[in-house]
């Protein structure tokens, strides 16, 4: 087994159960926006053999290893070097106007975490980078030796969840007028030493909610994300399903609230019948967010945080 082929892909058997009633038996195509290093893919591929799919990463390397590992299938992978934002101009590029099935599984990827150079992990001393990207846009440490008070405390506030966030964000601006900031360890020093000692003891490591804010900040992922979910929906045929994997609230609020506008009649209440063009375009297939069991987590601890979301398309909306 090769090392990408040992990482393993979260809730993998309900991603390919929740998605075979959409591409099976037939000639379908398949959007996995978040190609990764192609588990999902893989196992997708091989349970459809009629399957297209068409994979799409920000991170070259990414597209690079999932290349080799989905060889084996041949011409029936189209590999895009995109962000899933760029869905409707992927689309149009390929001639496609839309698509039976569509998968998101967001956040940080295993290999970028294991990556050292990334910069990702705050365990290991790294260049601060968290590009998902390395070739567009600025750097986390672009962000730690630019930005204001109010906009790093802002960031860690909001995507962070930092409570300590305008005395981290204080410390930085301080601590950067000395010496610019361009590795981990740094930052990991500095976080420990501003967080009381209480919380660190009961918070969890200190460098988490930070390290997770500058990587959220850098790629714009909550950005692309609410730009990404409606694109998706919309390229979806009639009976087209959606799986969305999500790995802290901001981003499953972000789904969730996409999946529920959606799904949910804009006729008036009171009225006895449903209004052409105003019924629900999408039913939910989960019952809320659905999460991996004791086992999964066990074997994969990245699996601990995954809230799963899925929907089906069941009419397009009148224009």
């Amino acid at each position: 087994m090769t090392d990408d082929a040992a990482h393993l892909p979260v809730l993998l058997d309900r991603v390919v159960e929740l998605l075979t009633p959409a591409l099976a038996d037939r000639d379908a195509i398949l959007v996995d926006t978040t190609l990764g290093l192609g588990g999902h893919a893989d196992a997708l591929l091989a349970a459809h053999p009629r399957l297209r799919l068409i994979g799409l990463d920000r991170d070259p390397n990414a597209l690079e290893r999932s290349r080799r590992r989905l060889a084996p299938h041949g011409d029936r992978v189209e590999f895009v070097h995109a962000v899933y934002d760029e869905l409707p101009d992927v689309l149009e590029r390929l001639g496609l106007s839309a698509v039976d099935g569509v998968l998101m599984d967001l956040g940080v990827s295993s290999m970028q975490l294991d990556v050292a150079d990334r910069g990702f992990a705050y365990a290991q001393d790294a260049p601060l980078d968290m590009r998902m990207d390395p070739t567009r846009g600025p750097s986390a440490a672009d962000v730690l030796n630019t930005y204001s008070v109010a906009d790093l405390t802002r960031i860690l506030r909001e995507y962070g969840e930092e409570r300590f966030a305008q005395r981290i964000a204080k410390a930085v601006v301080a601590e950067r007028e000395k010496e610019p900031f361009t590795r981990s360890e740094r930052l990991v020093r500095l976080l420990y030493d501003a967080v009381p000692a209480a919380s660190r003891r009961t918070g969890g490591h200190p460098a988490k909610r930070t390290f997770q804010a500058l990587r959220i900040e850098v790629n714009r992922e909550l950005d692309v994300l609410r730009a990404a979910v409606p694109a998706a929906l919309d390229a979806l045929v009639d009976g087209g399903r959606i799986v969305v994997e999500a790995y802290h609230s901001l981003e499953d609020r972000i789904v969730k609230r996409a999946f529920a506008e959606r799904s949910t009649s804009r006729t008036p209440e009171g009225l006895p019948v449903e209004l052409p063009g105003h019924g629900p375009e999408f039913r939910l297939l989960t019952r809320g967010a659905e999460k991996a069991g004791e086992r999964e987590i066990e074997h994969n601890p990245r699996a601990a945080s995954v809230r799963l979301r899925a929907a089906e398309r069941i009419g397009a909306a009148a224009s």
